[in-house]
C-alpha cells in the first residue's frame, strides 16, 4: 500500500515536471511571436484612424511595415509634452506603465474614469519632406458602460481637424454601445473639429444626429441605444486632448508650428 501511495505521488510529481517544462518552453517559444503579434496589431490600428488602412483590407505583415514606414513613433513625457530619448517605441506598453505606480501618477478626478496616466506616452507622427506636420495619433483611453474603451485619435497637422477615431477594445453590447466599430459611425468624425477657437477640447458625441460638418464642427451622432458610451467617448476624448493627457504635447507641437 505505502509503495502504491510512493508510485502515485512519484508520478504525479513526474507529470507535474514535464507539464511545467513543456509549459515554459512554449512560452519562451512563442514570445517573440507574441510581441510581433501584439506591434503588428497596434501598426493595423494607427493606420486605420490615420487613413492610411481600409477597414476592410486584409494585410500581410509586410504590407503593414510598407504602409507604417512613413509614421514615425516616439515616446513623450505627458506631463510636458517633450519627447523621451532612449525608449523604444514600437514596444513600450502604455498600458502597463499606467499601473505601475513607478511609471504613473494618479488621475485627478475626471468623468472619463482615468485612474492614473502613464509618465510617459507613445505618440505617432507623419510630416513631409520639409518636416512639417501632416498627422499626429495619439492613444485614448476611457469608462464606457461595461468597461475601458482603448482606441487612437489621430488630427490633421493643424492639430484641430479629426482625420479619423478608431477603438480595438471594448466591452461594450453589440448593436449598441458596440456601434463605436461601425465603420460608418467613425467615417463620421473625419474632418469635424477637436478643439474651439481658444484650443480648448470641445468634440461631443450628441443624443440623435448631430448634422453636417458645417452645421456643427464639434458634435457627433450619438449612438442610439447608448447614451451611457456615447457620454464615456466624449469624457475618454476631452481628457486626452486636455492639461491632464495629451495637452502638453499638443501645445509644444503647435508653438512649433507643426514642424521639426
Amino acid at each position: 500500500m505505502q509503495g502504491s501511495v510512493g508510485y502515485n505521488l512519484g508520478f504525479a510529481a513526474a507529470v507535474c515536471l514535464v507539464c511545467a517544462v513543456v509549459v515554459s518552453t512554449a512560452a519562451v517559444v512563442l514570445a517573440d511571436r507574441q510581441e510581433r503579434n501584439a506591434t503588428l496589431f497596434k501598426q493595423k490600428n494607427v493606420l486605420l484612424v490615420a487613413g492610411l488602412a481600409n477597414e476592410d483590407e486584409s494585410l500581410s505583415a509586410e504590407e503593414v511595415a510598407d504602409r507604417f514606414a512613413p509614421i514615425t513613433q516616439l515616446i513623450v513625457d505627458v506631463a510636458t509634452g517633450d519627447v523621451v530619448e532612449g525608449v523604444d517605441a514600437a514596444t513600450y506598453d502604455q498600458r502597463v506603465a499606467a499601473v505601475d505606480p513607478a511609471q504613473s501618477r494618479v488621475a485627478p478626478a475626471n468623468p472619463a474614469r482615468v485612474m492614473r496616466v502613464p509618465n510617459q506616452a507613445a505618440v505617432y507622427e507623419v510630416r513631409d519632406p520639409s518636416g512639417a506636420l501632416e498627422m499626429v495619433a495619439v492613444p485614448i483611453e476611457g469608462l464606457g458602460l461595461w468597461g475601458t474603451l482603448y482606441g487612437f485619435i489621430a488630427l490633421e497637422g493643424d492639430l484641430r481637424t479629426v482625420r479619423g477615431l478608431t477603438f480595438y477594445e471594448h466591452k461594450e453590447t453589440p448593436g449598441l454601445g458596440g456601434e463605436v466599430d461601425n465603420p460608418s459611425w467613425k467615417a463620421l468624425w473625419r474632418g469635424r473639429l477637436a478643439f474651439d477657437d481658444d484650443l480648448a477640447p470641445a468634440i461631443a458625441v450628441v443624443k440623435g444626429p448631430a448634422g453636417s460638418v458645417a452645421e456643427t464642427p464639434y458634435a457627433i451622432d450619438g449612438l442610439s441605444g447608448a447614451t451611457i458610451t456615447s457620454r464615456g467617448v466624449t469624457n475618454l476624448l476631452r481628457f486626452w486632448l486636455g492639461p491632464d493627457g495629451f495637452g502638453p504635447y499638443l501645445s509644444r507641437l503647435r508653438e512649433e508650428g507643426g514642424s521639426v
